[in-house]
């Protein structure tokens, strides 16, 4: 019930998402320094869940605060930490991920983690900690309070930049188009004036719609999607994007650079549904972009962006992929089953159209 290892990633069966070149990994570990880590709860018959930790692996991270934003689709959801990132436009811990009723203890527990990782803290500083969620009600029982915050250092202690994907951490219960959701994740080169950089995706798929993968329309001839009850009140889920750079973006830039990854959503078959919470977390490693720290920078300039907007594109698009490619079938509460994607006759049917397509 929890990740393959051995199973191939999307683009290792040689479909190309996109234009844009991939990194080294094609994971958001490829943007220098980040890491990655999971603790996944297996418990019984009912207890499917998880944490996910993204950390950029700068040290005093509460100190040398990063460039971010946010960015809401559809805003069902409890992003904690997100207003101060509107308003001051930093993050300054690493961005945790949990299902929907354990953000309280996961927030304690990277506040745990921030005292005893920050070399000067006043007894008057209040950590910002951003904790995105999902709804993985469907096997687990959220009413449940199986998740502690002992258990977030357990996913810090396996941060690694070699990026988990599928049923992992908080992508554990995780359900996207009616099959098995998970953890995905993707990377994209720009260049831009002779200099090269790179765009790392993380997504945490529990969403609803009508997959498409690459144009072609699997929901549907596969008669499975979330639409054939439109009117159900319990069409939503959420899904979590994490965009991370190595540009020198402001805070600004950012916000702009996260609204585009619900295009990406949207070519997967996303429609951001009524109960869905659709957030999009951005940040940059590159602190020249950093407003508000009395040091003058040089940031990317406005008309430099366009290839970053296409790089979240495809790599959002990609890392859904990659999320229902690696997830497996799971049984949780109540019985409920979801079933992976059926890899095979989805490689049919791409092979098929894209050999067909003039």
């Amino acid at each position: 019930m929890t990740q393959q290892k051995f199973k191939k990633r999307f683009f290792e069966y040689g479909f190309q998402v996109g234009i844009l070149p991939p990194g080294p990994k094609n994971t958001i570990a490829d943007v220098g320094g980040i890491r990655v880590g999971h603790f996944t709860k297996l418990e019984g018959d009912d207890i499917r869940t998880g944490i996910t930790l993204i950390d950029p692996w700068t040290k005093d991270l509460f100190i040398k605060k990063l460039p971010a934003a946010v960015a809401v689709g559809n805003g069902f959801g409890k992003l904690a930490g997100s207003t101060q990132v509107d308003e001051m436009g930093v993050i300054e811990t690493p961005i945790a991920l949990t299902n929907v009723l354990a953000v309280g203890p996961v927030m304690r527990g990277v506040v745990d983690i921030m005292l005893k990782t920050t070399s000067v803290l006043s007894p008057l500083d209040a950590i910002n900690v951003v904790v995105g969620e999902i709804n993985d009600g469907r096997l687990n029982d959220i009413h449940q309070d199986v998740l502690k915050k002992e258990d977030v250092q357990k996913a810090f202690d396996a941060l690694s930049s070699e990026v988990q994907i599928g049923n992992i951490g908080a992508g554990t219960g995780a359900r996207a188009f009616s099959w098995k959701g998970g953890i995905g994740t993707a990377s994209r080169t720009i260049t831009v004036a002779g200099a090269r950089y790179t765009l790392g995706m993380l997504v945490l798929t529990n969403y609803g719609g009508s997959l498409t993968i690459l144009g072609v329309p699997i929901g549907k001839i596969l008669d499975k999607t979330d639409f054939s009850d439109i009117t159900s009140a319990h069409d939503g889920g959420s899904c979590i994007v994490v965009l991370a750079t190595d540009a020198p973006v402001t805070s600004r830039q950012l916000m702009r650079l996260a609204r585009r990854s619900f295009l990406g959503l949207a070519r997967t078959g996303s429609v951001m549904s009524h109960a869905s919470g659709d957030y999009a977390i951005a940040f940059s490693t590159n602190r020249a972009g950093l407003e508000g720290s009395g040091t003058i920078g040089v940031c990317m300039e406005d008309k430099n962006l366009t290839g970053f907007f296409l790089a979240a594109v495809e790599s959002v698009e990609e890392g859904v992929y990659d999320a229902l490619f690696a997830a497996e079938t799971m049984r949780g509460r109540g019985g409920n089953i979801l079933e992976s994607l059926p890899v095979d006759a989805v490689l049919h049917l791409l092979r098929k159209s894209i050999h067909t397509t003039p």
